[in-house]
């Protein structure tokens, strides 16, 4: 897609810091890391989010990155990992094109994902799942 940042990379056209990659899918460092080793995983193809992309491309993307980690625990010892992927406008996401980002987790760490509790959602649990049918 024109004037994706993540599509030029995965052409090519963009420098990246290739971590892993695959025939459909790359995995980089994050130009804005929040932490060592903070790394992205793409697929090759332009997807905006989660709602448009079809399973077996989100699939080959977890695949790799599995082997992410599976290459960070072996070769450095990472042994934790925290993932998240913001999909849609009212999530955080900033480049529209479908990205996952692996964070290593390391022993005291400043990294914080605050968010409030609210338990009291609990009971609407029954009327939520009915609007699911």
């Amino acid at each position: 897609m024109e004037d994706c940042v993540f599509c030029a990379m995965a052409d090519k056209s963009l420098k990246t810091w290739t971590v892993l990659e695959n025939e459909n899918s790359m995995a980089f460092l994050d130009a804005m890391p929040i932490a060592r080793y903070h790394t992205l995983v793409i697929p090759k193809i332009h997807y905006r989010n989660m709602i448009d992309v079809p399973l077996p491309v989100v699939q080959d993307v977890t695949a790799l990155m599995h082997q992410v980690c599976q290459l960070y625990s072996e070769k450095l010892g990472i042994d934790s990992f925290q993932f998240f992927n913001n999909s849609g406008p009212h999530s955080a996401q900033t480049v529209f094109h479908l990205h996952f980002h692996i964070l290593p987790r390391f022993t005291g760490d400043a990294i914080k994902f605050d968010a409030t509790r609210m338990p009291e959602l609990v009971e609407h649990y029954p009327e939520m799942l009915e609007k699911l049918k």
